[in-house]
């Protein structure tokens, strides 16, 4: 059976994968994010964990080939996935246009969340996680029912090592010179299709849900 999937696309803060576990929830397909899977190889301690944190403490892209390996055993186990995070650059969308042809699989459209950079550093400043499942917070679009509190383990929240303004810019203009080229790259496929990432979660998902056509088939 031919797998099938769809890329978010957009700037670190965009809210890529708010819509990605909306979508997720919907259609039913895996969501799969790279900054979750390098995280977890991070903390298992795997030695592509340990390679990668030096990398993403500085806020710099992680190499390509540790992306893709990563990718590509997370893409196995699904029929039907959400790339969230990935690809980040030409090489990379190469990479994977090489690997869904291997394992039978494409993609039906690519999702642009287009967002401003000064709105970006606003809301990363106020993002949350909960230090024992992972989930996502944002103290001012998606808050915790309970002060600071995880609404599933409730333990407090934290602040990510990396949510500070210094990186958050530092990884913006990393997006902006060797991200920002996939937009050209597939428009040319004819898959691009762009949303404003401005509006609420809920406006978002459902200008998302409407170019879906309340499908994936």
């Amino acid at each position: 059976m031919e797998r099938l999937g769809l890329i978010l696309l957009g700037p670190p803060g965009a809210g890529k994968g708010t819509q990605a576990k909306k979508l997720e929830l919907e259609f039913g397909y895996k969501q799969i994010s790279t900054g979750d899977l390098l995280r977890k190889a991070v903390q298992d301690g795997t030695q592509i964990g340990r390679v990668a944190e030096g990398y993403m403490k500085k806020g710099a892209l992680v190499p390509d080939d540790i992306i893709i390996k990563l990718v590509k055993a997370a893409i196995l186990q699904h029929e039907r996935f959400i790339l969230d995070g990935f690809p980040r650059n030409i090489s990379q969308a190469n990479m994977l246009e090489g690997l869904l042809s291997e394992i039978h699989a494409r993609l039906q459209y690519v999702i642009l969340l287009s967002v401003s950079d000064d709105e970006i550093v606003h809301r990363l400043l106020a993002r949350r996680v909960c230090p024992v499942c992972g989930r996502v917070y944002n103290l001012l679009t998606s808050p915790p029912k309970n002060d600071n509190l995880c609404d599933d383990c409730g333990v407090p929240l934290v602040k990510r090592e990396d949510d500070n303004e210094e990186t958050i810019r530092n990884r913006l203009k990393v997006y902006r010179e060797e991200t920002a080229p996939l937009i050209d790259y597939y428009r040319k496929k004819k898959i691009l299709k762009e949303v404003s990432a401005s509006s609420s979660v809920d406006r978002v998902f459902a200008k998302i849900a409407e170019i879906l056509g309340g499908n994936f088939q």
